[in-house]
């Protein structure tokens, strides 16, 4: 388990610290099930165990890891009911974003995203897993920002954190890759014409695909783990 070593702002500590732990859960550095190690972590992360037990209430908020009596936190581990309970809320969540962000989206607000859009295919080209994946969940949040309802994000943001390391890992299969990065072609020429619509049907399709995707790892894991 690593992370690199970063200088931390006194006054933002354990929101940093969040940050490198929720990176590492995405990441899979922390998998599914593990106990979350104070000491290692603080020797990884550079950090005295004060702001790291901040930063993991934060996580457990999220609902990242759970906090279990005497037995410290746990990463999360989703069952396969959770996983297509909560794909399926965030299928209508995405799709409502983006509906509401093609009927509402800004100049200024679309040449960010496709900005994103470009950089995320140049990380797509290279193989950076990890580059592509961080611009991916910032063009999600951009186009879910752009729909401009606080309610909508508050809900979007919570269920999200449930997903994210679920969905790094879909990426791992070229095909699916290359799938997904035409989804969000899709996308792009939606909102460039401002039709809801569209938006809204490729939003729930890539959701759908996601899901698919997510269940087969899921599946192919737990046979895996049985053989």
């Amino acid at each position: 388990m690593t992370a690199e070593i970063i200088n931390i702002p006194r006054a933002a500590l354990h929101e940093q610290v969040a940050h490198r732990l929720r990176q590492m859960l995405v990441e899979n550095r922390i998998a599914p099930g593990a106990k979350l190690n104070e000491r290692e972590l603080s020797e990884v992360l550079q950090v005295s165990r004060t702001p790291l037990r901040e930063a993991i209430k934060m996580l457990a908020a999220e609902g990242l890891v759970e906090l279990l009596p005497n037995r410290g936190a746990i990463a999360v581990e989703l069952t396969e009911t959770d996983v297509l309970n909560t794909f399926e809320v965030m299928a209508g969540l995405e799709a409502q974003s983006g509906e509401l962000a093609a009927a509402r989206i800004t100049d200024a607000e679309l040449v960010e995203i496709k900005a994103m859009h470009y950089e995320m295919l140049a990380a797509f080209t290279r193989r950076d897993l990890p580059a592509y994946y961080q611009l991916n969940a910032a063009i999600h949040r951009a186009i879910n920002s752009a729909a401009k309802n606080p309610v909508l994000t508050a809900t979007y943001n919570q269920v999200n954190a449930r997903l994210q390391a679920l969905r790094f890992r879909s990426n791992q299969d070229g095909d699916k890759w290359r799938a997904a990065v035409q989804e969000h072609e899709q996308m792009i020429e939606a909102l460039d014409r401002r039709d809801p619509v569209a938006m809204r049907a490729v939003l729930l399709a890539h959701l759908h695909n996601k899901r698919a995707v997510v269940m087969e790892q899921l599946r192919a894991g737990q046979q895996a783990a049985s053989a």
